[in-house]
């Protein structure tokens, strides 16, 4: 065992280290790999997966913000059968957890897509994004209705083998009632938060900045949003939670960890730097050392208040 210990224990998931690339940053990894030791990772969250491919949003997609960014990719990826027969493949010669981000516009879509990785080797976990719209109720977010996103929680549970991180967003008046929710419907674990929901404006043209108008909201500006939900949830639910918004080096994701969140995920510090998530895995190990830390779970819930 290496010193000091960067394991750690997320529910049923055992991780190297705490350190996960968030979904839709690190494409499906391989993108990544000339670049980065993958193995080196805690884990990878795949870009999210639905049924069948999606093209996304038109673009404009990406805008950048001060201490952030907007996108509104509109969630395009390759569909869950080609990710089966032309991602995993590769996924699976990994020494790391690969985790399947999956979102549907449908409960009934959730449940479809949660059997078709019913049995598959390679996939550690799921994790269900129910930032998406709900076109039985109009379009709004599963996540933002406790009753909804239990009953997305419970067809994905009903239809799986492998252990579910329910990601939350936080466009909600209370994340504590959706989390409490989800826990109860049989989540795993909660990952939190998702983005944000903005828009920037061209004051020249007058026009969003978007073709979608509006977009999410992720990076620096939004980690003291992300970090005091985290603390909020780690205190009203007993599942373990994974903690990201903002986080760019490993002082940010020891504020996660402090706060109680059992690992990180990082997302927006990947466009800036690729290696942004070994540079962090790397500073926990120093941190660690210089205060003769044994174990980096000795850090986790350490707040004191």
């Amino acid at each position: 065992m290496d010193y000091p210990d960067l394991r750690t224990k997320v529910g049923p998931l055992l991780l190297k280290n705490p350190v996960i690339t968030a979904s839709g940053t690190y494409g499906y990894g391989r993108e990544y790999s000339s670049i980065v030791d993958l193995n080196q990772l805690g884990g990878i969250v795949v870009k999210g997966i639905s049924l069948k491919p999606r093209a996304g949003n038109p673009p404009p997609r990406i805008v950048e913000t001060p201490c952030g960014m907007l996108n509104a990719i509109g969630l395009a990826n390759v569909g869950v059968d080609h990710f089966l027969e032309q991602k995993l493949p590769w996924l699976r010669k990994l020494d790391t957890a690969v985790i399947a981000n999956i979102y549907g516009h449908s409960i009934e879509e959730y449940g479809l897509l949660a059997e078709k990785l019913k049995g598959v080797q390679g996939i550690s976990a799921i994790e269900v994004n129910i930032s998406c719209p709900n076109v039985a109720r109009g379009g709004m977010a599963f996540g933002t209705d406790p009753g909804v996103a239990a009953q997305v929680t419970e067809a994905v549970k009903k239809n799986t083998d492998k252990p579910t991180i329910v990601k939350l967003s936080p466009n909600v008046t209370d994340i504590r009632e959706i989390a409490r929710a989800v826990e109860l419907a049989g989540a795993d674990v909660l990952s939190l938060t998702n983005t944000l929901t903005g828009m920037a404006i061209d004051i020249e043209k007058k026009k969003p900045q978007l073709a979608n108008i509006s977009g999410g909201l992720s990076g620096p500006a939004i980690r003291p949003v992300a970090l005091f939900m985290v603390y909020q949830v780690v205190r009203s639910v007993r599942i373990p939670v994974i903690g990201m918004g903002g986080i760019m080096n490993e002082r940010d994701a020891l504020e996660f960890l402090i706060a109680g969140a059992k690992a990180v995920q990082v997302g927006t510090a990947n466009f800036v730097d690729p290696r942004a998530p070994i540079r962090i895995i790397e500073g926990l190990l120093k941190y660690c050392r210089e205060n003769d830390i044994d174990s980096i779970e000795e850090i986790m819930g350490s707040l004191r208040t």
